[in-house]
């Protein structure tokens, strides 16, 4: 008998999870915006839900007849959405990306007795699995992400296009990033420390600090150098730090002729339609991951490089691609009983298992999305 699997929310990586999962199983997709369900048409084992998941009872009743939960929500519906599967006692891989730290629901998971791998994205998500891969068979010294995903035609002023809720993005220009140097917490500003970088294939790119070590800090306290940073094209993190500095990402209230509104309702409302990808407009995702440290007595150095573009075949957009097949990889490994760990899990936890990352390398790479490894 066939698994069948659930996936919360049908936006651009919803979508394309949902279709992925459903060439070997049957599969449900829920949305409130039935205009999302139109990319389903031409697939013929899925299942449309209309359903509000900002209702965590809506939730419960729409997950209560299946095997598996994916959540696809926005990060701020996240961990009210997890909470609830966990106390429905369903197993869940999840690319929310939440504010919230995850592992305060490993309790929960454990006394329901359920497995759940939370940011189980490209980055996090893919970079935690290589490093706790790496962790499990030599004694790292530094660790280093550079990932972005980006519109392959720059188009002014922003360069840049959101496949993600756009408030979610937002909160990456404004949540203080951490990095860990010599086994200490730094924190600094986001947008900070901007380097300019060479990418074969690619030209020139623009990094700065980002909050994306999450887990990794938690978890990997052994290892004494760690950071992970953003890159966007040249030019881009100005125009950022113009709107940040003058208020547009703020959550306060202010009054406009006698109308409280939250800037950042009104900056998200006006950057969306900027930022989002017009049909037929191409994207690629890059990541660099360096790893550092002692193997068998010797220094060694892994680099893992991927540059992965817009199908054009599938019409899927490759930050769907690279985030959403992780996520199908690591559902189809806890299918398969490759990962049996009861509680909520990180990425880098599933990169422990001896086999998984050649697992999960060897399932993106049937589906096109390649890391070369030096």
């Amino acid at each position: 008998m066939k698994n069948k699997i659930i996936v919360l929310g049908a936006g651009l990586v919803g979508s394309a999870i949902t279709i992925d999962l459903s060439k070997n199983y049957d599969v449900t997709s829920v949305d409130l915006n039935q205009e999302s369900f139109s990319k389903f048409k031409n697939h013929q084992n899925i299942t449309t839900v209309q359903a509000d998941l900002s209702n965590t009872n809506s939730v419960k009743s729409v997950i209560k007849d299946f095997d598996l939960v994916i959540g696809a929500v926005p990060g701020f519906m996240g961990y009210q959405t997890m909470k609830a599967v966990i106390e429905s006692g369903k197993n869940m891989v999840d690319i929310s990306f939440m504010p919230e730290d995850f592992l305060e629901l490993d309790g929960l998971a454990k006394k329901h007795k359920v497995i759940v791998v939370a940011d189980c994205g490209v980055a996090p998500g893919m970079g935690n699995i290589i490093l706790g891969h790496h962790n499990e068979n030599m004694q790292v010294k530094t660790y280093e992400c550079l990932v972005g995903g980006l519109p392959v035609i720059r188009e002014w002023p922003y360069e840049y296009k959101a496949v993600f809720s756009p408030i979610d993005v937002i909160e990456e220009y404004t949540r203080p990033a951490r990095y860990i140097q010599n086994h200490e917490m730094i924190t600094k500003e986001a947008l900070s420390d901007t380097e300019l970088i060479h990418f074969d294939g690619i030209g020139t790119l623009e990094s700065w600090n980002s909050d994306g070590l999450r887990s990794l800090m938690q978890t990997m306290k052994n290892i004494p150098d760690m950071i992970e940073k953003t890159l966007r094209y040249p030019g881009c993190v100005e125009y950022l730090r113009v709107l940040r500095e003058s208020g547009f990402f703020s959550y306060d209230e202010i009054e406009v002729n006698g109308t409280k509104v939250r800037p950042i309702d009104v900056t998200a409302k006006l950057l969306f339609p900027k930022w989002k990808l017009k049909e037929g407009e191409e994207d690629f995702t890059i990541m660099r991951i360096v790893i550092e440290g002692i193997e068998n007595g010797e220094p060694k150095k892994y680099q893992y490089y991927l540059l992965d573009k817009f199908d054009r075949e599938t019409n899927i957009i490759s930050m769907a691609r690279t985030t959403g097949y992780t996520c199908t990889a690591v559902a189809n490994l806890i299918l398969d009983g490759g990962f049996s760990t009861t509680g909520v899990s990180a990425p880098e936890t599933v990169g422990m298992g001896k086999d998984n990352l050649t697992y999960v390398l060897k399932y993106l790479a049937e589906r096109g999305v390649e890391y070369k490894i030096s």
